[in-house]
């Protein structure tokens, strides 16, 4: 589920540090706790692939080479969209798709203003915002790491100090654990959460579990499935 829905993003990573689908693929190739691997490692094995070699050729007039392997691994990834949740069904126009209860959350999720950072054909992905507006999230929470720097470890701006990238709720149902420290692990966790240090407003268990139903029908489909 990492890269559904990915090329919709206005950046990559929590943090923002790549700006293209391209430029995201240098970190999982050469971060030591993904592929752990080097680009001249990378090269190698593909010149070495005669079916890849050939496959390369007939795209690229200069065969395999980086800056090719990650146009072709962006352009796979951009692919990887999600569309048909029953949320696009019922904008569509297909009222009944939706519960009593689930239209109620959607209610709510506008009505506290979730909508103003989620919002977009991605439901998100498309702006930065800072972890803890109406609260002190990682003082709460203890324990701060670099990690928890945000934006702030890319541009070394002290504004940027706790800020991310807004996540998309696309398949949200599907992706626990959340935040970018994985510190929520249920849904219903995860908007108890932001209602506080997002919001500024707890909410009610009720009022909590009907955004989560709402949240739950922005799963899609891939390629005419259901995921």
């Amino acid at each position: 589920m990492r890269y559904c829905n990915s090329g919709l993003n206005f950046k990559q990573f929590w943090d923002g540090r790549a700006n293209s689908l391209e430029e995201q693929v240098d970190g999982p190739i050469q971060n030591a706790k993904e592929m752990g691997s080097t680009w001249e490692d990378v090269l190698r094995k593909l010149r070495a692939a005669p079916q890849y070699a050939a496959d390369f050729h007939q795209i690229y007039p200069d065969g395999v080479q980086r800056n090719n392997i990650k146009e072709c691994i962006a352009e796979f990834e951009r692919s990887l969209i999600t569309p048909n949740s029953r949320f696009d069904r019922y904008l569509r126009g297909d009222l009944a798709v939706l519960t009593a209860a689930e239209k109620s959350g959607y209610h709510k999720f506008k009505a506290f203003g979730c909508i103003s950072c989620h919002q977009g054909v991605n439901v998100g992905g498309n702006m930065f915002q800072v972890f803890g507006t109406m609260g002190n999230y990682f003082v709460e929470r203890g324990n701060i790491s670099k990690a928890d720097f945000g934006r702030f470890n890319v541009t070394g701006r002290e504004r940027d100090r706790f800020v991310f990238k807004v996540p998309s709720l696309r398949n949200v149902a599907l992706t626990a654990p959340y935040f970018h420290d994985g510190s929520a692990s249920t849904l219903e966790a995860a908007v108890e959460v932001m209602a506080k240090y997002q919001l500024g407003q707890p909410l009610s268990t009720a009022d909590i579990d009907e955004i989560a139903q709402f949240l739950k029908t922005l799963t899609g489909e891939y390629e005419g499935a259901p995921l």
